[in-house]
């Protein structure tokens, strides 16, 4: 299943998304990140979580959804709120979208500790939603089967 996340500045929840996607189930997800607006730079702390919690960084890089005009995705995972009310563009509008709501760690000001917890925290439910998504994936789940049993556990 080809999975393209999004989020507005392709920098940190879509980034997240995507290495934690590749690493925890690349076997069955085919996944990619963009952004409607790329801020062109990976959030440095995204990189420094992720490489933290054991996920690889390499490749990893911010850029626009018209990079992927070829690729042709089956699920459109929005992860921010400012890219869930946008307009997708034309060829992604055969993928079916789903949409996540991730709160994005890189906003807290606070101290180190708040900031990992942040990331932590965030991690830990794309863990979760992943993991939940693969086991979807290779039970071959797709259309409105797929859009309910994700919205049935809860990664909707």
């Amino acid at each position: 299943m080809k999975i393209l996340f999004v989020c507005t500045h392709n920098r940190c929840r879509s980034i997240l998304s995507e290495a934690i996607a590749r690493h925890r189930a690349g076997a069955v997800l085919d996944v990619r990140s963009a952004g409607s607006q790329p801020a062109g730079e990976v959030h440095p702390l995204s990189l420094h979580y992720l490489a933290q919690a054991g996920y690889p960084t390499e490749g990893l890089q911010s850029q626009s959804w018209d990079e992927f005009a070829d690729f042709a995705p089956d699920l459109v995972i929005t992860v921010c709120d400012a890219a869930a009310g946008e307009a997708c563009p034309l060829y992604l509008g055969n993928s079916m979208k789903v949409h996540w709501g991730l709160s994005d760690p890189s906003k807290i000001e606070g101290n180190t500790a708040e900031q990992a917890a942040a990331f932590s925290a965030c991690i830990a439910e794309v863990e979760r939603r992943v993991d939940v998504l693969a086991q979807l994936a290779c039970g071959g789940l797709q259309g409105d089967a797929l859009r309910t049993a994700l919205a049935e556990q809860g990664a909707k």
